[in-house]
């Protein structure tokens, strides 16, 4: 469904060039949910918006629902349902105007848009409000009916950037169980943007965490948890520099990356591992406040890779 090779987007500023995206390979086959996660800036709305005509690439091809990117970008603006994270409604229109309208403007006759307004109402769970005016919608019912203008032209792809953003705990969780009926429904296929870690976890078939304009590392979540070997020990301690000499001398730990307060390692066996350490750290004089022992997460391996952590990132 798409193939992107060496996709790549530099902007001119009055201090220089920025290269907001640095070649992107993406493959995404029919039917398939794929993340690209990441902090805010990383380059997954670049990357999307050129893979939805709106940015012209600075380097690299790409093919969209059979379409070439650059010599038919019409083509793939007719296959592909783009929903973007600001979302694009006339707040003083009613639902079932916008639907109908949007569904025109991609040539539908106005029988036929009305039919298709009821399907994806229906769909998303909007079926009773075809007649509110939209400025009435809740935040979740809003960002839905941007999702069911995407759905109006029956596109065989679907762009969602941020789909969750802005919404409470429930609306997301709502939010979530609708993306994931969208394939089902509709036979499309999703590719999404998201700096939320437990979003990409739950929706995506396969993530690609891009960092700094590039794909850093790419699979099904499980599989980029399982590049952590071994589980995770943080320590709380108060001095860092000496507690990596100690852990290096031992040789148990890997993967030793400085956090807030303290250290992270990797080992084998942190129920039987950490507390023979911490008594070791502590002999040598180097005070140990706290451990904690979990299983790797997608947060983990972020870090592992880029040696920060994706949701203070996100929070930035």
């Amino acid at each position: 469904m798409i193939s992107a090779r060496g996709l790549a987007r530099t902007f001119k500023t009055r201090t220089g060039p920025v290269e907001a995206v640095r070649g992107i390979d993406l493959e995404v086959a029919p039917g398939e949910i794929v993340g690209l996660l990441g902090p805010n800036g990383a380059g997954k709305t670049t990357t999307q918006r050129m893979l939805a005509t709106l940015l012209v690439p600075t380097a690299g091809d790409a093919t969209v629902a059979g379409c070439d990117l650059r010599r038919d970008p019409v083509g793939v603006r007719r296959q592909l349902g783009y929903v973007a994270q600001g979302g694009s409604t006339n707040p003083a229109a009613k639902v079932d105007e916008e639907l109908v309208t949007h569904a025109q403007l991609y040539g539908l006759s106005r029988a036929a848009a009305t039919a298709r307004a009821r399907t994806v109402r229906d769909a998303l769970d909007l079926g009773e409000l075809g007649g509110r005016l939209i400025k009435t919608l809740s935040g979740g019912q809003r960002r839905r009916l941007d999702i069911a203008l995407g759905l109006m032209h029956e596109p065989k792809l679907v762009f969602l950037d941020e789909p969750s953003t802005g919404l409470d705990p429930q609306s997301r969780a709502n939010m979530w169980a609708h993306i994931k009926g969208l394939r089902r429904t509709f036979d499309v296929t999703i590719l999404l943007t998201t700096h939320y870690l437990d979003e990409a976890d739950a929706l995506c078939d396969r993530i690609l965490i891009v960092d700094h304009g590039k794909v850093v590392a790419e699979g099904t979540p499980a599989e980029l948890k399982r590049r952590i070997s071994g589980d995770l020990v943080t320590f709380e301690l108060d001095d860092i520099a000496r507690a990596k000499e100690l852990l290096a001398a031992r040789g148990e730990a890997r993967d030793v990356t400085a956090v807030e307060r303290g250290l992270r390692i990797t080992v084998d066996r942190g129920e039987q591992q950490a507390l023979p350490i911490m008594r070791a750290l502590d002999d040598a004089g180097v005070k140990v406040t706290s451990l904690q022992i979990s299983h790797p997460s997608l947060d983990d391996v972020f870090l592992t890779l880029t040696g920060r952590s994706l949701r203070d990132d996100a929070h930035a």
